[in-house]
């Protein structure tokens, strides 16, 4: 009897143990989806001293961090950003848009604001089809296949629509096409541009980078992977939209398509969910300090 009773209290121990690692793993897993996290980058490609920091808010998916965002603002405040560029998929596939609206009535309050269209704004454009107008109402810059150049720094925004815009209106379109169409109106060609002007690429998808290294780009700010959704230890992002299993752009700064380019691009992982969690995967918000190139 004393064999058999020692025995099922090693059973219920054992049932407890893994009862409360799963509740531990489950708490885990829910704060790691709504703990925001800042990754910085510095970054010398301004042709002249001086500095200029960027914000970049990427694949928000209509996310709450706090009532009225209020987490999200205070962030974005505490970092004091020159720029706030916010680079796709600000909305979600479900027809309610307050959390992203809500979040870009208060973001222009903290600096400029520049926004570029991400893959759920083209899919879901007829649930939202006065988006850019409540935008616009909100002092918000849309960069739709657009270049603006920044008073007072040497830096020029170029925005790029995401390709399923354009495959709204031409489904057997290649979306490669699509951008660099694009880009030939906006940007020189790769060792043909200014010299004397930083070029910064607004674009959702990072696995176009071999389209976008043909033009005369300093910087590529992107998103759309969303860190690979479930990230492991030493190995990465396990999966991304438009890159597969294990995807090459998931997260971080890279040095052209081959990691030896001289356009760098920076992936965001985003803020918000398109699936329904993350995993080892915090929604990030990137700083992006830009200072003058050091004499070689």
């Amino acid at each position: 009897m004393k064999q058999t009773a020692h025995h099922k209290r090693k059973y219920i121990m054992l049932w407890v143990g893994l009862a409360l690692l799963f509740l531990g793993f489950t708490g885990w897993v829910l704060w790691g989806n709504s703990a925001l996290t800042v990754t910085e980058f510095q970054l010398e490609i301004l042709p002249e001293e001086g500095s200029y920091v960027i914000a970049q808010v990427s694949d928000f998916h209509n996310a709450e961090f706090g009532k009225d965002n209020c987490r999200l603002v205070a962030l974005l405040k505490s970092i004091a950003p020159d720029a706030i560029v916010v680079t796709g998929d600000l909305i979600d596939r479900p027809t309610r848009d307050s959390a992203a609206l809500d979040f870009m009535r208060q973001a222009p309050s903290i600096a400029p604001v520049y926004f570029v269209t991400g893959n759920h704004e083209a899919w879901i454009y007829d649930a939202y089809p006065n988006l850019d107008e409540k935008l616009q109402e909100r002092g918000i810059t849309i960069l739709s296949n657009e270049a603006v150049t920044l008073e007072g720094v040497p830096l020029e925004l170029i925005g790029l629509d995401d390709p399923a815009v354009g495959l709204r209106d031409d489904p057997s379109a290649q979306p490669e096409e699509l951008l660099r169409s694009s880009l030939e109106k906006l940007v020189p060609v790769k060792g043909e541009g200014d010299k004397d002007v930083a070029r910064v690429l607004l674009a959702h998808r990072p696995e176009y980078i071999q389209v976008y290294q043909e033009f005369d780009i300093d910087l590529v700010l992107s998103g759309h992977a969303h860190g690979g959704q479930v990230r492991l230890p030493f190995v990465g992002g396990v999966y991304a939209d438009g890159q597969g299993w294990f995807p090459q752009y998931d997260s971080g700064l890279y040095y052209g398509s081959d990691g030896e380019g001289d356009t760098l691009m920076v992936v965001s992982r985003g803020l918000g969910n398109s699936l329904p969690l993350r995993i080892n995967n915090r929604p990030e918000v990137v700083v992006v300090r830009l200072t003058g190139k050091q004499p070689e």
